[in-house]
């Protein structure tokens, strides 16, 4: 697999097999995913690599915990815009579509929205975090690591769901790791074997047009 094929069939994949994921796959991913860019090389990405009962421990804390309040930080700030809230609506109504939960529903979303917390079923969760004093470039710099891991992943033939849904619950996953407070839970990232039987994972993902957020200057 060349990297625009994998680009091309990356997607947030949130049904998984229920299919181990051997440890010397991931250590390979991580270990490559080191050459990410990192500005003025500070390498700010850290992780936990959480599997069977480790996994399953965290994950019966978090069905029992109530998300953080308040949360350490937003991430659907800019669905307050009309621009970007089209975007959320439309991928919305195209993931819920697929599996036929109806808007009206609310029992069927939450019920999926839930899964968030199981992490689709995936057999492996990456917790992402950083020290708190990083600033703005350290998170585009931690942005273009996990891309690299997603990427190098599609390369393996496995597939993720990057969770800045985890982030909610980031001070319940802190304490369970043994993390401080100088510490920021930044996402999760589920990964694992894509189930291709699952209509959530087929539905088509709309992109804007490249001329829509890209101006070329100085080209003949």
């Amino acid at each position: 697999m060349n990297v625009a094929e994998a680009v091309a069939t990356r997607r947030s994949v949130r049904a998984f097999l229920d299919q181990t994921v051997p440890l010397e796959t991931i250590e390979r991913v991580l270990d490559r995913a080191r050459m990410a860019p990192s500005g003025c090389n500070f390498q700010p990405w850290e992780a936990h690599v959480l599997t069977g009962s480790a996994l399953k421990d965290l994950q019966a804390k978090l069905l029992a915990s109530a998300p953080d309040d308040p949360l350490e930080y937003d991430f659907s700030a800019p669905g307050q815009v009309e621009k970007y809230q089209n975007r959320l609506r439309a991928v919305g109504a195209a993931m819920y579509g697929a599996m036929g939960i109806l808007r009206d529903d609310a029992e069927a979303r939450h019920k999926f929205m839930t899964s968030n917390l199981t992490s689709f079923g995936a057999p492996v969760l990456l917790l992402c975090h950083f020290p708190k004093l990083m600033k703005e470039p350290q998170w585009s710099d931690v942005g273009m690591w996990l891309q690299t891991i997603m990427l190098l992943l599609r390369e393996e033939g496995l597939d993720s769901c990057p969770q800045e849904f985890m982030g909610m619950f980031g001070r319940t996953i802190k304490a369970h790791l043994g993390l401080g407070d100088d510490v920021l839970l930044f996402c999760g990232l589920a990964i694992g074997w894509r189930d291709e039987s699952s209509p959530v994972n087929a539905f088509p993902r709309e992109r804007v047009a490249l001329a829509d957020h890209v101006r070329f200057v100085g080209f003949d």
